[in-house]
């Protein structure tokens, strides 16, 4: 099968390679071999690559933490998947990362999900990270209500982009922000009430300017550092800021007397933890995001769809931050 291949730890650009050779990879009890038909792009997939990430695959191996795919293959002891069925998750190697980015993948069958109907693939591949962590955060942490004011930061972006749907399907109102015009204009696009060109335009003081001044009742944060801190300066009384993530590079530092002043929660989210720790609530999110994707009130937002023989450039541009929303790579077809 063909497939991208990691033999010496870089740059992806400088350590990727494909070949047509790669034996597929080994069925195992309680698995499906699944014909990949697309897969998202990842930051993870970078520091794999780099030799940076959290877990040291075996090499060689390929990368690839999230796809869509057509079950090809059951394994031992499963009996909830069938030879067609088209499903989306993360696969597993016996390399120990991914292994996405191939004409062939092994899925653990009580891992993955099955894709919604008429949702085409290039969208499932990018689904279940972006959205799940999206309901999560907003619904199991935030505990959302109708009529909340949410603020959603880096909303042209995967998560942030997942949020503001949700957030508008829960009744709230969302002020998202992003940088640029052309980002300003994908947040009106994906429905934000108030769109915030952050490079041009204060978030705190539209925040206040939209609310009389008695700020968001959430804030969906994927960015940390600065943001972070000014968030703390528009959060409303019994608030709660959403810890998503830190692309700012710098872990903000909560000062906690003023969270007791303000009377506000800092709340950190992890969506990988779910599925070890709380393992009941992962369905529990597919189900409501299934029947909202059937209602039209979310669609995952694809920016770019790369060939197969374009991922270096593909991972080079999500590196560089050129890229919103998800992008995908096409696999088949």
């Amino acid at each position: 099968m063909r497939a991208w291949l990691v033999e010496r730890n870089g740059d992806p650009s400088d350590v990727l390679e494909l070949r047509d050779d790669v034996p597929e990879p080994v069925l195992h009890p309680g698995t499906v071999k699944v014909r990949v038909l697309a897969a998202a792009l990842n930051f993870p997939d970078i520091l794999l690559c780099q030799g940076k990430y959290q877990v040291t695959p075996t090499m060689p191996f390929t990368p690839g933490v999230e796809v869509c795919g057509e079950v090809i293959e059951v394994g031992e002891g499963v009996d909830q998947w069938q030879v067609g069925d088209r499903v989306y998750g993360g696969p597993q190697s016996d390399a120990g990362a991914g292994g996405g980015y191939a004409e062939v993948a092994i899925m653990a069958a009580d891992g993955i999900f099955r894709v919604p109907e008429g949702m085409p693939a290039e969208e499932a591949a990018g689904y279940v990270v972006t959205y799940q962590t999206s309901w999560v955060a907003l619904h199991h942490r935030g505990n959302i209500q109708a009529g909340d004011v949410v603020l959603v930061h880096a909303g042209a972006g995967g998560v942030g982009s997942a949020a503001i749907q949700i957030a508008k399907a829960a009744g709230a109102t969302v002020i998202a922000t992003a940088g640029g015009p052309d980002k300003k204009q994908i947040l009106t696009d994906l429905g934000a009430d108030i769109a915030v060109d952050y490079h041009a335009e204060d978030f705190v003081q539209v925040v206040k300017d939209a609310t009389d001044g008695r700020g968001a009742d959430l804030v969906y944060d994927p960015v940390g550092g600065d943001v972070y801190d000014r968030s703390t300066k528009c959060i409303a009384f019994e608030g709660r800021i959403l810890i998503i993530g830190f692309t700012s590079g710098r872990f903000a530092q909560a000062a906690t007397n003023h969270v007791l002043v303000k009377n506000y929660s800092v709340v950190g989210l992890h969506w990988g933890l779910y599925k070890k720790m709380r393992p009941e609530i992962i369905p529990v999110a597919d189900q409501a995001l299934t029947e909202l994707y059937a209602a039209g009130k979310i669609r995952p937002y694809i920016s770019q769809v790369y060939p197969m023989e374009q991922l270096p450039e593909a991972l080079e541009a999500l590196g560089a931050r050129r890229t919103t929303g998800k992008a995908v790579l096409r696999i088949a077809g």
